[in-house]
């Protein structure tokens, strides 16, 4: 089959498949030094020693600023509200543990304890989505006051959901009769929050942010 192939071309194509053959074999070589990477920080996670979690961030819902009964009568309403409430008991604990690996949270806290920060973590995650589904209905029925109550408060628990930051943004411009200047201001107000998030959201945000305060 190579017979009508000229030296020069054969040659070429010779080079050709080295080049991608040590390719192939450095990259299966970095995939192979990446997982024993892994591996061992995963074994070295596993044997960290159990740690206190006394220093946690913890959240506190302030459930006197929050709007319950603002809207009454509606099912989706009252289901929010009690999530809420239910999260704000003393035996839940909230902490934002957003993008912190779980092997990260093995060596910073012990493996023992990996059960209830994964717990403490989906409460947080129950608590903003909640926020911002409560948050979408009260818009829709132009309770915009209430709304940035609640959007606000997720914003201070470094909540990484855009649409959070967008709406607070539309009723800061739009709906409060807020001056230009003081519409702006708030919006400024988001953005030492937005530089904290550990999320790939973060820059998207940050972004967002500038674009619709410059």
């Amino acid at each position: 089959m190579f017979n009508n192939i000229g030296f020069p071309t054969f040659l070429f194509l010779f080079i050709i498949f080295c080049a991608w053959l040590r390719y192939e074999m450095h990259k299966d070589s970095k995939k192979m030094t990446g997982q024993q990477s892994f591996l061992a920080r995963e074994k070295e996670a596993n044997l960290a020693p159990v740690k206190s979690l006394k220093d946690l961030d913890y959240i506190s819902i302030p459930l006197e600023t929050l709007p319950f009964g603002a809207l009454t009568g509606h099912k989706e309403i009252d289901h929010m509200e009690y999530t809420i409430r239910n999260l704000a008991k003393d035996t839940r604990k909230i902490v934002n543990l957003t993008g912190i690996t779980n092997t990260d949270l093995k060596l910073m806290y012990g493996a023992a304890n990996i059960v209830k920060l994964m717990e403490y973590d989906a409460s947080y995650i129950t608590l903003i989505k909640t926020l911002q589904e409560w948050a979408d209905v009260l818009y829709a029925e132009g309770l915009y006051s209430e709304v940035v109550s609640l959007l606000e408060f997720s914003v201070s628990t470094k909540c990484d959901i855009s649409e959070t930051y967008h709406m607070l943004c539309d009723i800061y411009k739009n709906h409060l009769g807020l001056t230009k200047a003081e519409a702006i201001s708030k919006i400024k107000a988001l953005q030492p929050y937005a530089a904290e998030l550990k999320s790939m959201n973060k820059d998207s945000i940050e972004e967002y942010l500038v674009k619709e305060a410059g």
